[in-house]
């Protein structure tokens, strides 16, 4: 199937995908920091940069798009064109991060990846995300990840 724009718009439109300084990422940011959490950016000296270091608590936070990460759900659709590229490109970014999760663990740090699925839908439900990451941090669990398939189910009508 052909692309439905041509090369050259598609090359701009794929320029404005951020890597830092996503929406999801705003997101977390505001909402540990309402809950009291302060945080350094973009830890460069950090294997894989992660969006969030918490040195008070030996925590790095990752937040992941959920297309750019392969994660599998309702929000990851392998592209129709050059899908060869896109297989090896997407699975080429879970074998850096898992490298980049286990270096930061062994280096001491707790690790939380925060799914982008997690972070779309009503209010309250991206507010138990972000409760959930807060008491993760409280907590000394060394490795966590938060999906939308974390949410409560919804009290089943009668």
């Amino acid at each position: 199937m052909a692309d439905i724009v041509d090369a050259a718009t598609r090359s701009r439109m794929m320029s404005g995908i951020r890597g830092k300084d996503t929406k999801p990422e705003h997101l977390v940011r505001r909402g540990l920091h309402a809950r009291g959490f302060r945080f350094r950016l973009h830890g460069s000296k950090l294997p894989g940069g992660p969006d969030l270091v918490l040195p008070k608590y030996s925590a790095a936070i990752l937040v992941h798009g959920c297309f750019w990460h392969a994660h599998g759900c309702s929000l990851t659709k392998m592209p129709k064109t050059r899908s060869e590229f896109w297989k090896q490109k997407l699975e080429g970014n879970q074998v850096r991060d898992a490298r980049q999760l286990a270096e930061l663990r062994l280096m001491g740090w707790r690790t939380l990846v925060i799914w982008e699925c997690a972070l779309r839908g009503p209010k309250d439900l991206v507010e138990f995300t972000l409760h959930n990451a807060a008491n993760w941090l409280r907590t000394g669990d060394a490795a966590a990840e938060i999906a939308r398939s974390d949410w409560p189910l919804p009290p089943a009508a009668s």
